[in-house]
């Protein structure tokens, strides 16, 4: 039976805390820092600059600390690391209305807030295998237990011990203790699914509580500068409210018990040693780095989930930055616009109202078909997880969205050159960006967990057509023989439909951390590369190329996860030639 290894509160605390304000602050924060900029500072020239320089710094804070967050939450824990972001978050919310100058101090303010609010992003993934990390339970058909602890089986008669037959060996229950592992592949998946309507959700709570704040204080009388305060300690306030809820939801978490700010520094770990099978290996930070990149190469799983990763985050700044300027860029261009300062967006706000409420309307159709799909795509990603089906269709819809965005000649559906199909067209984007986000959560979770497909758990008793009947027109593998070699040799054969070791297949949660560090860290690559390269692509070519790229980096997806398929057949085939012969 699949579930979850978490309790209820704690996967509340995860959806609801962690998940659901790891977005929802950076959207408060992007959208307001401007008016802080104006109001509280008072810098009213080159305000897009300064705006684009503290979002450039930020990116490159948290490609340092992504990495350096997950290295660290393999050895506080997870807990430790999303309380510790929450708190940056909301104190320096505080610290950026005490600014009296662009740089270096709102410079400053931003870096510390980078720092926080990417340690709350890579807790979303890292803590997501902690929901549904493997879990031993006890095989259902072994002798039931009283409630006293006792176990109650039924004594075999005699007849039955002399008289074995092969019908009746194979029948045999195993031994009461042989340890059944849960498939925790699809809770994965239908957490993923979760996880992106969440996160879709947290943006809605920025935008619909969050930045109607300013306006709300100064209707009850407050000045513009006091207003914009007020807004950055409530917002503070809360994400310190969310710290505490993480730090008493999150507590004995699956996995996370060794864990604590003793191994901050690892002092001893030279001295274990590791053939030891009772004491644990604590790696070094760097050699937990270089294991989780290593994965990337090993697992398919996590491989693809980092590419997905890459691609998804890449998607969000398409969408959110592109498609607004892609579509103001045509207002300009055609003369439907006077606009001072293209690159202040208050200007392009009120003096191109239309471009405007087009850019908002496109992506939040593209953003609202996301959150619709998030648990679809969950859904998916749990039913079909053979060649990872749901991950290939987002790559498509990428493929096939951004290139007909790339080749629009207006935006506009109502202009001469527009069409209706530019909704959907957006829509695909949607689409392509939460099942890229959902699908390599999952992918990580799974790989984490080391949840392979069936093809590694195939047995000789099965047939390459999916039964072992031999009326069903397939050859019956060769059973173990019942007559022993020689005397010392048992009487009974090894069971070969049953593996020899119990111990399954080695999960990789001790690295949660590093490899949700390294999957927002090629996350941040993506975001770098298509601002900036898709940028300077945006002014030479044209206003098509960065969705030109986006599809470019979903075929690069797709191509990955068709390797990843044609790996998964070949290796399947292999263990069954294998075993058969």
């Amino acid at each position: 039976m699949l579930g979850f290894t978490a309790t209820r509160t704690q996967i509340a605390s995860y959806l609801f805390g962690v998940a659901l304000f790891s977005i929802s602050f950076l959207v408060f924060l992007n959208s307001s820092i401007s008016f802080v900029i104006t109001q509280r500072i008072g810098q009213d020239h080159d305000v897009g600059d300064a705006v684009g320089t503290l979002g450039f710094a930020d990116e490159l804070v948290a490609l340092v600390a992504c990495p350096g967050w997950g290295l660290l939450s393999d050895r506080v824990g997870v807990r430790s690391v999303a309380v510790l972001g929450y708190t940056i978050v909301g104190i320096s919310l505080w610290v950026f209305v005490q600014a009296k100058n662009v740089y270096p101090q709102l410079l400053l303010a931003r870096l510390l807030f980078s720092l926080g609010a990417t340690a709350t992003a890579t807790m979303v993934t890292a803590i997501l295998p902690t929901m549904t990390v493997m879990k031993v339970v006890q095989d259902p058909r072994s002798p039931t237990r009283r409630p006293n602890g006792t176990q109650h089986a039924m004594a075999p008669s005699i007849s039955s011990e002399l008289t074995i037959t092969p019908a009746r060996f194979r029948s045999r229950t195993p031994p009461p203790d042989a340890p059944v592992k849960k498939d925790t592949a699809a809770s994965t998946s239908h957490l993923a699914g979760l996880v992106g309507m969440f996160t879709g959700s947290g943006a809605l709570v920025a935008l619909l509580i969050f930045l109607p704040l300013p306006t709300r204080f100064q209707r009850a009388g407050e000045s513009a500068a006091a207003a914009v305060a007020d807004s950055f300690y409530v917002v503070g306030a809360i994400a310190i409210l969310v710290a505490l809820g993480c730090f008493f939801g999150l507590r004995r978490l699956p996995g996370e018990d060794e864990k604590s700010w003793k191994r901050l520094v690892n002092k001893t770990s030279h001295k274990i040693p590791e053939p030891a099978p009772s004491r644990e290996v604590i790696l070094s930070y760097p050699q937990l780095f270089l294991e989780s990149v290593r994965l990337g190469f090993t697992s398919p799983n996590i491989g693809l989930g980092y590419v997905g990763g890459f691609v998804a985050r890449a998607s969000s700044v398409a969408i959110s930055l592109f498609i607004p300027l892609f579509t103001n860029t045509h207002f300009l261009r055609t003369g439907q616009c006077h606009v001072t300062d293209p690159s202040d967006p208050a200007d392009v706000k009120n003096e191109c109202a239309r471009a405007y409420k087009l850019a908002a309307m496109l992506t939040g159709i593209s953003q609202l078909i996301a959150l619709l799909c998030a648990p679809v795509f969950g859904y998916l990603s749990a039913r079909y997880r053979r060649f990872n089906l749901p991950l290939l269709l987002a790559a498509v819809a990428g493929i096939a969205g951004y290139s007909a965005f790339g080749s629009l000649a207006s935006p506009d559906p109502r202009s001469e050159d527009g069409s209706g199909g530019v909704f959907a067209i957006v829509a695909l984007l949607g689409i392509s960006q939460i099942g890229a986000i959902v699908c390599s959560l999952a992918l990580l979770g799974r790989g984490i967990n080391n949840e392979e497909r069936s093809e590694d758990e195939w047995t000789p008793t099965e047939t390459a057509n999916g039964t072992s009947h031999p009326s069903a027109g397939a050859t019956p593998p060769r059973s173990p023989t019942l007559t022993p070699a020689s005397e010392e040799a048992p009487l009974l054969g090894q069971n070969l439909s049953r593996p020899p070791s119990s111990s399954g297949p080695k999960s990789h949660n001790h690295l949660k951390g590093s490899i949700a560090g390294t999957y927002s860290l090629l996350g941040g690559f993506g975001i770098l590369l298509l601002t900036k390269a898709g940028g300077a692509l945006f002014d030479s070519s044209g206003p098509g190329a960065p969705f030109y790229m986006m599809a470019s980096f979903n075929a690069l997806l797709l191509v990955v996860g068709i390797g990843v398929a044609v790996r998964e057949v070949i290796r399947g085939r292999r263990k069954q030639e294998h075993a058969l012969r």
